[in-house]
């Protein structure tokens, strides 16, 4: 295989994360924990050096190429999730700061799995081959088991750990048994080989069961139903801080890869895999939105809430050869990533006993107790239910557009009506904060945590009022269906 170093150029980001992380992991052994917020804020600069070489490829010549003899590929598509996902990674340090300075565990570790659960997600969105997709997923996988059971003294963090783990492993199994079939019926794995291939090929009951089997190891990654079932309890245990960053940043990745492989590697069977898609995102939203009004516990109602969204999501994967395309999905995940995970940047604020914000009760009186963090929640939920003039909004409104633009005005009907239905939970919380009696004392927040917070209002309320650049913009990022 020949390596030239334009190719080594272009995936420099994921070398410099990995070098990063080792470096993360070493010094560590030299700070006690009094001194352990210099590594977070270290973490915080590799983070930003990584974003620089990501969006100084974007105006470099030589991306759009496979490289790698065909394993990667660096085009806007590819980019655009790189920086996105970098962003959550750096708003999930922000938001852990003062969490993982409280707890008894090493923070050097915690650092040094984001930054390496992060090499995964970057190595993932520029898959080209399926063998790199699926050894960039385990990579991205096994590091996010470890964070999930962060806090090892915890039984629901072990508790979660252990769950997310084997349901992960058996997930990554179908997933690989899909592409061994995929492989011993075409002989290749490159995605572009294997549309080629295809479409002089007839349709085999094997191969279709291989493409079933691949489908469905993905929708365990964004948590779609029926492979929703750890959500729950993987978002209760985790550490809040990683809970945010499960509820975005993995996903982004598994959102990619899967427009990646079934939009190059098997176009020619978009009738088969599209209808199962736009059944699942149907039985996604509804379930969903139904489980969420059932919570008691923010946490468990917040992962019910991100598999309603899995459902909208995947309407933006149903546009093929429309004029939308992709494009429904781009927007709606940028608007995805700033609303969801301030939600969950909140509940770290409201910070007890290791575990944030068990119960809806737990924001009685918010908006007495600190009057911006209320109103800025309020901000989010308002996104998250697809109320203008947010973030939410815009993202909706291209997904169900794009939907509807496919033939699939029925899903884009129905998707209306869970957001309608989701006003419900959401404005359980909005109830809470302004018109119960204060509980406890006035709360204070650190300034990581508060930039944080910040940072995602600002880009929920930006897209939603003046969405229009990061539209226009967006719609170079679309990979083209053949």
């Amino acid at each position: 295989m020949k390596v030239s170093a334009s190719d080594w150029l272009l995936l420099s980001p994921e070398l410099f994360l990995t070098a990063a992380g080792l470096l993360i992991l070493s010094i560590s052994a030299f700070f006690d924990k009094a001194k352990e917020e210099f590594l977070a804020f270290l973490t915080l600069l590799f983070v930003g050096v990584a974003i620089g070489l990501v969006a100084f490829l974007s105006g470099y010549g030589g991306r759009g190429a496979p490289i790698f003899a065909g394993m990667f590929i660096v085009d806007n598509f590819a980019i655009f999730f790189k920086l996105l996902m970098l962003v959550s990674i750096a708003l999930t340090v922000l938001a852990s700061i003062q969490f993982v300075g409280r707890a008894p565990y090493p923070a050097g570790d915690y650092y040094a799995l984001l930054l390496f659960t992060g090499v995964g997600m970057l190595f993932m969105v520029s898959g080209n081959n399926l063998v790199s997709i699926y050894v960039a997923l385990e990579l991205m996988a096994l590091s996010s088991y470890i964070l999930a059971g962060y806090f090892k003294l915890e039984i629901k963090s072990t508790e979660a750990a252990l769950k997310y783990f084997v349901l992960g492993a058996f997930s990554s199994g179908v997933l690989l048994y899909g592409l061994s079939l995929v492989y011993g019926i075409a002989g290749r794995m490159g995605l572009p080989d294997l549309a080629k291939l295809f479409e002089s090929q007839a349709k085999s009951n094997l191969l279709l069961v291989g493409i079933l089997l691949i489908l469905a190891g993905l929708l365990f990654k964004i948590a779609a139903v029926p492979f929703h079932v750890w959500t729950p309890d993987v978002y209760e245990g985790s550490p809040t801080p990683v809970t945010a960053f499960f509820s975005v940043g993995p996903k982004l990745a598994a959102y990619a890869i899967l427009a990646r492989i079934f939009y190059v590697g098997f176009p020619k069977f978009h009738a088969d895999w599209g209808l199962i898609i736009a059944l699942v995102s149907a039985a996604t939203m509804v379930f969903g939105n139904v489980a969420a009004l059932l919570q008691t516990n923010v946490k468990r109602m917040l992962a019910y809430s991100s598999i309603a969204h899995a459902g909208y999501a995947l309407m933006g994967v149903l546009g093929f050869r429309t004029e939308f395309g992709l494009w429904g999905i781009l927007v709606y995940l940028l608007a995805y990533t700033f609303m969801n995970f301030g939600v969950f940047a909140l509940v770290v604020f409201l910070e007890t006993k290791g575990y944030a914000a068990e119960s809806v009760a737990d924001f009685n009186g918010l908006a007495r107790r600190n009057m911006t963090a209320a109103v800025v929640m309020l901000v989010f939920l308002l996104s998250l239910a697809g109320i203008p003039p947010t973030a939410g909004f815009i993202g909706k409104y291209y997904l169900f557009t794009s939907a509807m633009k496919a033939g699939y005005a029925w899903l884009a009907v129905l998707a209306v009506l869970m957001s309608a239905l989701s006003l419900f939970y959401y404005f359980r919380i909005a109830a809470a904060m302004f018109f119960s009696e204060a509980e406890g004392a006035p709360l204070k927040s650190s300034y990581a945590l508060t930039a944080a917070v910040l940072i995602c209002a600002a880009a929920t309320v930006i897209v939603g009022v003046a969405p229009q650049p990061f539209v226009e913009m967006l719609r170079a990022c679309v990979i083209k269906a053949p």
